[in-house]
């Protein structure tokens, strides 16, 4: 396996799929990981692109027959990840980003304990109050339960690799293009990709 896995997590509202957004603009060598879930679509997001979308049933079908490398239950819905898919993507040597919660990364490095992990940090609760407040696509009851969920999230913040303050967009995303780069050139990645120039190089 020469690929790299990144897993990025972060509480609602923190900026993580904005900020992943952009990686993958500028990382086009990164694949992102499309997870499956039962939460219904959002006005906008098309099936196989953001998620996989599936009922309920089907999700615990899934469950059933081993197909994913992680799941969770997440404010009522189940996300998962393709565990086959992610195995091949990282054996043809490609790089490959989950965007997960805390529990689906301990999942995942239980398998992959080689695997990048990455937590985005709001500056603070309050501006996380005010992000989710400002989307206008929750009703107050659903913006106080993420924000106790988030507090919970947060405290699992030093299970991970790094963590990132997204207290602006610009900084938040040079931090997070350094570790994918910095991940990059560790030797043992740089001694797999270029096995051929380090055999010819170290005798």
């Amino acid at each position: 396996m020469s690929g790299i896995l990144y897993i990025v997590a972060a509480p609602s509202g923190a900026g993580k799929s904005t900020l992943v957004g952009l990686l993958l603009k500028e990382e086009p060598g990164i694949q992102l990981s499309v997870s499956t879930t039962t939460r219904p679509p959002r006005a906008g997001e098309v099936n196989g692109r953001e998620y996989h979308f599936v009922g309920v049933t089907d999700f615990l079908a899934m469950i059933e027959r081993g197909e994913f490398l992680e799941w969770a239950e997440v404010h009522g819905n189940f996300y998962g990840t393709s565990r086959k898919w992610i195995a091949e993507q990282l054996a043809a040597g490609a790089d490959v980003l989950l965007e997960i919660d805390w529990q689906g990364a301990q999942q995942v490095r239980a398998i992959f304990p080689l695997a990048i992990a990455i937590f985005i940090l709001p500056p603070s609760l309050e501006e996380l109050e005010r992000r989710l407040t400002g989307r206008g696509t929750d009703s107050r009851e659903v913006i106080t339960r993420r924000l106790a969920a988030a507090e919970a999230e947060m405290r699992h913040v030093g299970e991970f690799d790094y963590a990132i303050i997204n207290d602006g967009l610009a900084q938040a995303l040079a931090d997070l293009r350094s570790v994918v780069r910095a991940s990059s050139l560790r030797c043992d990645v740089q001694r797999l990709r270029h096995s051929e120039l380090f055999s010819r190089l170290i005798t």
